[in-house]
């Protein structure tokens, strides 16, 4: 059984190119993530992956802890992932993923919501991986890693890169650069805390690829 895989940025796709996983782009928002579910899904997956970035929201956890959460929360429930396939992406960690509708853009909100919901971290796809899951009767899963640490607020200049295609539009980045300077050391420090995210997601790849862990166990 090898799983399919959603992600939201091109980067994020191409870590994958060493394993035989079928790779959908959602472009890092919600309605992406369920378009391309089900597009995976349509086309005969057997299994279902959240894969990609995570803001985190235990203070505990740095830029490029890697997640594999036995459970994520998603409309006020908690819903299990399926523990065959969290075992075959290197096993469960501790906490819960929450699933969200919009970015948690500031230290403030995102130590509300570990307050609230006892999560460790977020994401904006997750939810429509895991919808679609549930309405095909699909085995599904997360792999991500930490991003923005819970103490840290995004700089605005963030929260407008993407393109519905899941690249960056360096345009508006430039745009926002240009209307507010001063955020550009802490745009400079993101960029680093997702390199860091990227390079966990990098070795968990190639750790299974090499350990022949690609598939769950039938």
């Amino acid at each position: 059984m090898t799983p399919s895989v959603v992600v939201g940025l091109r980067a994020e796709a191409r870590l994958l190119r060493m394993l035989p996983w079928s790779v959908a782009i959602g472009g890092g928002d919600a309605a992406g993530a369920a378009r391309a579910a089900r597009e995976l899904a349509s086309s005969g997956a057997v299994a279902l992956v959240s894969f990609g970035l995570a803001g985190g929201l235990d203070p505990a956890l740095a830029p490029g802890t890697v997640l594999v959460p036995a459970e994520v929360l998603l409309d006020g429930r908690r819903r299990a992932t399926d523990p065959a396939l969290a075992r075959a992406l290197g096993g469960t960690t501790a906490g819960a993923l929450l699933c969200c509708n919009a970015i948690a853009a500031t230290a403030m909100e995102k130590a509300r919501l570990h307050r609230e919901t006892g999560c460790v971290a977020l994401d904006l796809e997750t939810g429509a991986v895991a919808a679609e899951a549930d309405a095909r009767g699909l085995p599904f899963a997360v792999l991500r890693a930490v991003c923005d640490p819970a103490g840290q607020d995004l700089p605005p200049a963030a929260l407008v890169a993407l393109d519905a295609r899941g690249a960056i539009g360096l345009g508006r980045v430039l745009a926002a650069l240009a209307a507010h300077p001063g955020q550009l050391p802490a745009l400079l420090a993101l960029a680093g805390q997702t390199a860091a995210a990227r390079r966990a997601l990098s070795a968990r790849v190639r750790a299974l690829a090499h350990a022949g862990r690609a598939a769950p166990p039938p």
